[in-house]
């Protein structure tokens, strides 16, 4: 077993997701980085800040600069974030462009910013699958909608209902868990820029000017201000992960006690095995999403624990964010593929 079952060699292939984790990779975020000091550069010579072939001789080596990653690694465990190598190493390789590098920024910029086009992949990849899922949950109601079910309430034999009573409640709330994903993915849709103390001090009253011209060769909002202290969008959207995660688990729960034997609400092909008792097919992916529910509702509170930011930026409410945000997206990644795929495989549902 690994420290962290999201990519291990045994788990990682039923808690984790490759696709979402694709995402948070040192490629990936490295890339997002150097397009933020591209997009920056280029604002900067646009409004005279630093020459136009700097600009360019920066853009240019962003493209293609190949950082040297273990001493990136060795100088963010003295740093405490991997900017500030990251932007010696491009100044040495840009030329006539490094001393212009990184001009006016600081580390909480590029970090912050990299993570929001990162977020917008991420969206992108659940979107799509929750999509998949409402339709799932569409199909199961046109083929079974009319059968019946016993309706339950706190566990027990309450009043007959149909099976489209069952997954329209289901639906109600993988549906509004989507549009809250949606708007919370929305407002993180942002660039980040405030400079060392959030007032980007070496703009004076062109700071707005600079700011919006990254946004726009970003693809990102420009805020009226830095959020470099303010994380209430970042705490809501690990707010609206888990509450994507905890609607696929309650779906998850309800299968797994429809398909005990002496229920026998549905029926699902590709169960698991078990090592001992052949006759049996065990809900595995029903039981994941209840696992991945119940991970990110813990995780929220960590999350809430990061708004406390001390003063105008700090160090351990920010690092706690790097912790938790990024397997709180690969959980809701791997609830969103673990649902699709049962939804798949669901033979029967109540009964004629």
């Amino acid at each position: 077993m690994s420290y962290t079952p999201f990519q291990a060699p045994l788990l990682g292939a039923l808690l984790g997701d490759q696709e979402v984790a694709a995402c948070f990779s040192v490629k990936a975020e490295l890339a997002a980085m150097l397009r933020f000091e591209a997009a920056l550069a280029q604002a900067c010579a646009a409004h005279g800040f630093i020459p136009e072939n700097a600009a360019g001789a920066i853009a240019v080596i962003c493209e293609t600069f190949e950082p040297d990653l273990p001493a990136i690694s060795a100088a963010t465990a003295r740093d405490g974030v991997c900017v500030p190598e990251l932007v010696r190493q491009l100044r040495e390789a840009a030329g006539e462009g490094g001393p212009h590098v990184h001009f006016g920024a600081t580390s909480q910029d590029v970090t912050d910013t990299a993570l929001v086009l990162r977020l917008r992949d991420v969206s992108a990849i659940l979107s799509k699958r929750l999509d998949k899922i409402i339709a799932g949950l569409d199909a199961l109601a046109d083929r079974f909608g009319s059968n019946q079910l016993t309706g339950r309430t706190r566990m027990q034999a309450a009043l007959q209902i149909t099976v489209a009573d069952r997954l329209g409640a289901w639906r109600a709330g993988v549906g509004e868990a989507r549009e809250r994903l949606d708007t919370t993915f929305e407002a993180m849709n942002r660039l980040q820029f405030g400079g060392p103390v959030g007032t980007l001090d070496k703009f004076g009253g062109k700071a707005q000017l600079v700011s919006a011209d990254m946004a726009e060769a970003l693809d990102l909002l420009n805020p009226p201000r830095n959020w470099h202290a303010n994380r209430v969008a970042t705490a809501d959207l690990a707010s609206s992960l888990s509450i994507v995660t905890g609607s696929l688990g309650k779906i998850g729960q309800d299968i797994a006690l429809m398909a005990q034997n002496e229920i026998g609400e549905i029926e699902l092909s590709g169960g698991g095995e078990s090592s001992a008792m052949p006759h049996k097919q065990n809900p595995v992916l029903a039981e994941a999403l209840v696992t991945l529910a119940r991970f990110n509702a813990t995780l929220v509170s960590g999350m809430h624990q990061s708004l406390v930011h001390e003063q105008e930026r700090s160090g351990s409410a920010w690092m706690l964010e790097w912790m938790i945000l990024p397997q709180m997206c690969v959980a809701a990644g791997a609830a969103t593929r673990d649902m699709a795929s049962l939804l798949e495989n669901v033979g029967a549902l109540g009964s004629s």
